[in-house]
């Protein structure tokens, strides 16, 4: 087929929905389809057999998006809206696939077009406003709301990145739609000699410290204030933080936090690194942590620690529990005291060494990429042969 593909989003960039969008992607030319992908004008170029990036203007001079809802996306998405709606006069389609808000206008668009429409549901729009603590508007939250409801009730097929979201369309009334995809898949598989993972182990840990590592946004809703208030907690000078990602300004304002907790030499900020670079990061670590405070939406790195054969520590919130439990994880309570036991446990522990051997086995068992693919096929086949 020929997919027209809407994703209001700055694509490539290492943050969780452009990656879980370059892997639909991956695996829609891997099916044999063409695509054709209406996106920001931010972020890099990669190769894919028949994929085709149509950039929005640069009319605005907007040089950053930040992760989460915010007003700057609004003249981008009506610049994607009318972009589509130019490349739907001048190309024929068979399929048109909308992530996030772009869902609205996708709908709007292939009920005009007289063709099928895939929702890729990332997150609840009314929900992000308390995950990102955007806005407590009431008439903002009710009109997010109508345009999430419509893009439910008019898309032929809607894909959810996890548990809590199937339940909201399923309490919706559209859970028949729906198809539980989680996004599962990242670069893990990138190979890396073992001369490139001691050089890099030998440049954060020249003599063998214990890493705990921590990778993605500092968003407030990651809890990164948390780890740093759990590391003050550990005494213990052979073990260290490594924080992989965070913008330039967040990494400095957490610099500066634990610089004044007196802790800034246990903690090393590695910056934005590319997001084929995260499994060299995870090959060195000791522990990897995750302490989410807000949200629901299962973290993307939490797939590539349960593969990596790891000890996990991770907050007892349902982000975490629609995946992790105790059987394969270590779930500690939000709070600095709770987390920094938790990373003491997992340090040379058996049993914790043995819940990251069950991480691994179900990693291996339940996210494959043929399961993946599977899936993909599938919601095409439901989205152009609605029941």
């Amino acid at each position: 087929m020929n997919i027209l593909m809407l994703a209001p989003q700055p694509f490539l960039q290492p943050r969780g929905t452009p990656i879980s969008i370059y892997f639909r992607i991956r695996a829609l030319s891997e099916l044999g389809h063409k695509v054709d992908l209406i996106t920001y004008h931010l972020g890099e170029d990669v190769r894919i057999q028949d994929l085709k990036i149509l950039r929005i203007p640069d009319l605005f001079f907007i040089r950053r998006v930040k992760i989460g809802p915010s007003f700057i996306k609004v003249p981008l998405d009506f610049l994607l809206f009318f972009k589509a709606l130019f490349q739907l006069t001048i190309k024929p389609y068979d399929l048109l696939f909308s992530h996030e808000e772009a869902a609205w206008p996708g709908a709007i668009l292939a009920k005009i077009w007289r063709m099928p429409h895939i929702y890729d549901m990332h997150s609840s729009l009314p929900d992000q406003l308390e995950t990102f603590t955007f806005s407590h508007s009431k008439i903002l939250k009710k009109f997010l709301q109508g345009i999430e409801k419509y893009s439910l009730k008019n898309s032929h097929a809607l894909i959810v990145i996890c548990l809590d979201l199937l339940k909201k369309a399923e309490k919706a009334g559209y859970g028949k739609k729906a198809i539980l995809l989680e996004n599962f898949l990242d670069f893990i598989n990138q190979e890396f000699s073992e001369d490139q993972i001691q050089n890099k182990k030998r440049m954060f840990a020249p003599k063998g410290e214990k890493i705990i590592l921590y990778t993605g946004n500092f968003e407030p809703y990651q809890g990164i204030p948390l780890l740093l208030k759990a590391a003050a907690k550990i005494k213990d000078e052979r073990v260290f933080f490594l924080l992989v990602g965070g913008s330039k300004a967040d990494s400095e304002k957490m610099r500066r936090k634990a610089e004044a907790m007196d802790i800034s030499h246990k903690i090393i900020f590695a910056g934005e690194v590319i997001p084929s670079e995260i499994p060299l990061y995870i090959s060195i670590a000791d522990v990897l942590v995750s302490p989410r405070l807000l949200g629901t939406n299962t973290p993307l790195k939490i797939y590539s620690f349960l593969k990596s054969g790891k000890p996990v520590v991770a907050t007892n919130l349902w982000a975490h529990t629609q995946v992790l439990g105790p059987e394969n994880a270590v779930l500690v309570d939000p709070n600095p005291q709770s987390l920094a036991d938790g990373i003491c446990f997992s340090l040379g522990n058996t049993d914790a060494q043995k819940r990251a051997h069950a991480a691994k086995e179900l990693a291996e068992k339940k996210y494959t990429y043929p399961r993946y693919l599977e899936k993909v096929r599938e919601e095409l086949e439901k989205a152009c042969h609605p029941h």
